[in-house]
């Protein structure tokens, strides 16, 4: 079994965080890393989304400013060398440039070797002859073929990958609402965009992994090869995609399938965390993105949905979308919903099925 660092690989509003929560509980042998990498796509010099591009002072204020890819996974080594297994948990796309832009190796590691590697201090941003800041991408750094991140893939072997998805119609207007009153006063986004829904990216990420044979082909709980028929060597990591509305239906059954799957020692009493230090630690690890994560922060356990959701029309969903947000953002969020159901349903057909209990 592999005991390399575990990296679960997300879009947004997919439960993740209730998710992370239940393996925080386990610090006596994880350490877990709450979302690293939006520190360099978002602030750093290498940053890859134009969300803070025209904000200089906010990029120095969030504290990540200096943030690159490489002092990330300096960090994350850091983290490892306690003697626990790193657990990760973030976005994809924090990997991938935006806008279908080709993908470029990131300055910071290029010949990356823990410890050794490009003086960071050496990036910052390209001026222009009046002087401005301009956008860091594209780098001037080759990419490596078939790879759609701007990590190489010498790197992307050291994780132990799972990965963690819901379907849009859920996930989006969770999304939207984190941008509206009140709580886009507090989390400081008045709008999202289609680049940052992270469906496409995470299934470009998956099927690379595949290809590359960093994942696969046995499919965690399934006796085949690849839901699709796929063959290759054995990576020794099973493909483990988990639907966050499978785990919220039967969270006992699914925690205990990711666990078998990925090596971890399950134990029933990781569902639950209202203990004192368990509170105070999740506010700490979660602070950087306030906001975002207040439903998971003031929770005690994970525990079974007491009923499951009644299925509703497109019409239906889209009514309530129109009543609680207007009709131009519920136009949005239906077309957005639509576009990345392809994804979802590609990824879903890997998903594993929970421990009986």
């Amino acid at each position: 079994m592999s005991n390399k660092p575990i990296f679960c690989a997300t879009h947004p509003r997919a439960c993740s965080t209730a998710f992370e929560r239940v393996f925080m509980t386990r610090r006596d042998t994880l350490q877990t890393v709450h979302e690293p990498f939006g520190d360099a796509f978002y602030f750093g010099p290498e940053r890859l989304h134009e969300r803070y591009e025209n904000d200089p002072e906010e990029r120095k204020n969030s504290g990540f400013g200096d943030s690159t890819y490489r002092t990330i996974f300096d960090n994350i080594a850091r983290d490892g060398a306690e003697g626990k297994r790193v657990f990760i948990k973030d976005m994809a796309y924090y990997w991938m440039p935006t806008e279908g832009k080709p993908p470029q190796i990131a300055p910071s590691l290029v010949n990356y070797k823990r410890g050794v590697g490009t003086d960071t201090t050496q990036l910052s941003p390209v001026t222009t002859r009046d002087g401005k800041d301009t956008p860091p991408y594209p780098y001037s750094t080759e990419g490596e073929p078939g790879n759609p991140t701007v990590l190489p893939r010498d790197l992307l072997s050291q994780f132990h990958f799972t990965f963690l998805i819901r379907h849009p119609k859920h996930s989006i207007p969770s999304y939207h609402r984190c941008t509206t009153p009140p709580l886009d006063e507090v989390t400081g986004w008045h709008s999202v965009g289609f680049n940052e829904t992270g469906y496409a990216e995470l299934r470009r990420l998956f099927d690379y992994l595949r290809k590359e044979g960093l994942v696969g082909p046995r499919v965690a709980g399934q006796s085949t090869n690849g839901a699709d028929g796929t063959d290759g060597k054995d990576s020794g990591i099973e493909i483990c995609v988990l639907d966050a509305d499978d785990v919220l239906d039967n969270p006992t059954g699914m925690i205990e399938a990711y666990c078998k799957s990925t090596g971890i020692k399950y134990k029933p009493e990781m569902l639950k965390w209202a203990e004192d230090h368990h509170q105070k630690y999740a506010k700490e690890v979660f602070e950087k993105w306030r906001g975002w994560h207040e439903d998971a922060i003031n929770s005690s356990e994970l525990k079974a949905r007491t009923h499951k959701k009644a299925p509703k029309s497109d019409d239906q969903l889209y009514a309530e979308w129109k009543e609680k947000y207007g009709e131009k953002a519920a136009t949005w969020i239906r077309d957005t919903v639509k576009k990345c159901e392809d994804d979802y349903e590609y990824l879903k057909q890997f998903a594993i099925k929970p421990v009986s209990n």
